[in-house]
């Protein structure tokens, strides 16, 4: 089956764009992920035992991170097994989702034909993307 698939994603949605046997069907997951918070390096409380630096923000990151590892483990559920992938966005996300689809079993060797630095899309222009990426023509 020619199954091809486009994913514009940042932390906050992703939109999967999936085209096969003349089809193209665009679905959006929404993140939970919060927006990722700068610590100062004056963060810490002091104790009896001495500062505490860092702490917080290290137990902030690690649930920071496992939430973006939900996030993405459920855009990857929802990919289906594609023979090429597109995979496009704004900011870091879309490199976080290629080294998680490497850790994936089943998508590790998936064919991703691209990944691309893009602005903020509408969905409509994602779509008009992916389309024009695996050059489907209506």
């Amino acid at each position: 089956m020619n199954h091809k698939v486009g994913i514009w994603i940042d932390h906050k949605k992703a939109v999967i764009v999936s085209a096969s046997a003349g089809r193209v069907t665009a679905t959006t997951l929404e993140s939970d992920v919060g927006p990722h918070a700068r610590y100062s390096s004056r963060a810490g409380y002091p104790t009896p035992d001495g500062p505490q630096e860092g702490k917080g923000e290290k137990k902030y990151e690690e649930r920071h991170g496992q939430h973006l590892d939900r996030y993405y483990d459920e855009v990857i559920r929802r990919l289906g097994q594609p023979e090429a992938l597109l995979i496009f966005g704004p900011g870091e996300a879309k490199l976080q989702l290629k080294e998680r689809l490497s850790r994936s079993k089943g998508l590790s060797e998936r064919l991703v034909v691209g990944i691309e630095t893009t602005d903020k899309l509408t969905d409509p222009q994602i779509v008009a993307k992916v389309k024009e990426h695996f050059g489907i023509h209506p």
